[in-house]
């Protein structure tokens, strides 16, 4: 049998056949007749292995990316895929997996490292005060403006975007308080996938106790620029106004995935996780669902870098706008209007902010003295806690080992004084005297016998019964 070569190129009648397919016009029988002759061409190049002409095909996306393209580019092509998808019962299985794999790809564009030569200029700045605040919006927004308001720190402000080019701090002082305000530069669209420097002002904003998005309400496009802002935020990992779902979730070596639930699932199924679960190539895990909750949310606790965070919309240059939308601006919720030219809402600013931060006043009274008014613990919500474990932490770090008990007068409790134990809440205002364990060994009276961690009154309670 003669061994069939390659062929060079198409034969005589065949690239005739090639040239007037080009003028038949299409689904004539004559059409398709030529149409057949060169599949059959194609067939023979396929059996001879021949490395002729290629025919060009588009790859088929189903949220499948080729390797060619960058990260920015399959994270777009997962986000169309998921847009044109149809969310029914036979493909929420496609879409967990498509969201798993959005998840994954965000995440690696964010630890990326910078490609180029020596480290640039950052926004890192040492955090001072009682709590953190950043300014977060687009140029020309006023967030300069506002630093320089509320703060003795003087910001450059033109007329001209992108006038700050760095991070420039300033400190509120504020119901013996320090706050501190980070000015940051302008984004733009596109920052969460590192465009104007977006991914140093977005890491900034990861370390702040509070969020503010400053928008200008003058300009007609507030609620756009609203918009932007909080996709370009809840793509890096910022969750804004929302908080961690109870579930719990436990990776493990062995054992398959088991998945129970206290309560009525309703936007997750047991299928859902599994699916989740093997994007990221998770084979065994307990979860336990305490609360419902959506597949994105199951995605952000196996991701575990998320960021809870507090913010307040704050609509400046209210001033060039009208009544009518200044009303309906502020019935929204987590939404403040402010106009730093005309002084308007400047008070309630201040106050909006003492209120996300959620900050507590504690003051310190020793045992026969009168308390100390002028330096006031801060404790914050976000940081630490407010409880009494919390104070004691911020006094000294040894303190929990020889706590007895607190005593407490104020609104967190119900008479005054109270005593307390290292896991009552405090309020704003409270005045908190610490007890600590005695251990005088030279005096027997005072002498506690006993385990040195254990309080009098648990001694008490483990002494066994009188015999009667």
């Amino acid at each position: 049998m003669p061994e069939l070569r390659e062929p060079d190129g198409l034969p005589g009648e065949h690239r005739e056949d090639e040239q007037r397919a080009q003028a038949i016009p299409h689904g004539t029988l004559e059409y398709h007749a030529v149409a057949c002759r060169r599949g059959a061409v194609r067939e023979l190049r396929a059996i001879c292995g021949s490395r002729g002409r290629r025919a060009r095909s588009r790859p088929r996306s189903h949220g499948i990316a080729p390797a060619t393209m960058t990260t920015v580019e399959k994270i777009r092509d997962i986000e169309k895929e998921i847009a044109r998808t149809q969310v029914n019962k036979a493909t929420m299985s496609h879409l967990c997996s498509l969201r798993a794999r959005l998840a994954k790809l965000r995440t690696a564009l964010l630890d990326t490292p910078k490609a180029g030569g020596g480290a640039g200029e950052g926004f890192d700045v040492e955090k001072v005060g009682d709590a953190r605040v950043a300014l977060i919006g687009f140029p020309s927004v006023g967030k300069s403006t506002i630093l320089s308001t509320f703060t003795t720190t003087k910001s450059e402000a033109a007329s001209y975007e992108f006038t700050t080019l760095t991070c420039i701090p300033g400190v509120i002082h504020h119901k013996d308080c320090k706050i501190q305000l980070l000015d940051l530069p302008g984004i733009i669209e596109g920052a969460s996938e590192g465009k104007g420097r977006g991914r140093q002002v977005i890491g900034v904003a990861r370390s702040a106790d509070l969020v503010l998005l400053v928008v200008d309400a003058g300009s007609g496009k507030a609620e756009r620029q609203r918009e932007l802002l909080e996709r370009e935020l809840h793509a890096v990992g910022l969750r804004l106004n929302e908080r961690p779902p109870n579930v719990y979730y436990k990776r493990k070596a062995t054992g398959g995935v088991m998945v129970s639930a206290t309560c009525k699932l309703e936007n997750i199924t047991e299928k859902d996780v599994q699916q989740v679960l093997h994007e990221y190539r998770i084979h065994s895990a307990e979860v336990l669902f305490r609360e419902d909750c959506t597949v994105d949310q199951f995605i952000d606790l196996v991701e575990g870098n998320r960021k809870y965070v507090r913010c307040l919309n704050v609509y400046n240059k209210v001033d060039m706008t009208s009544i009518e939308e200044v009303g309906r601006i502020s019935r929204q919720p987590d939404c403040l209007v402010l106009s730093c030219q005309m002084k308007l809402n400047c008070d309630i600013f201040l106050d909006k902010i003492w209120e996300y931060l959620g900050l507590v006043r504690v003051y310190t009274k020793p045992r026969g003295k009168k308390p100390d008014w002028d330096d006031p613990l801060i404790l914050t919500d976000g940081r630490h806690g407010t409880t009494v474990e919390s104070a004691c932490r911020q006094l000294h770090r040894s303190l929990i080992d020889t706590f007895d008990y607190a005593m407490v007068w104020g609104a967190s409790v119900k008479h005054a004084p109270q005593r307390v134990g290292l896991s009552h809440g405090l309020a704003d205002e409270d005045v908190i005297q610490i007890v600590k364990k005695r251990t005088m060994a030279g005096d027997p009276n005072n002498e506690k016998k006993g385990p040195a961690n254990q309080s009098r009154a648990q001694i008490k309670k483990a002494k066994k019964p009188l015999k009667t």
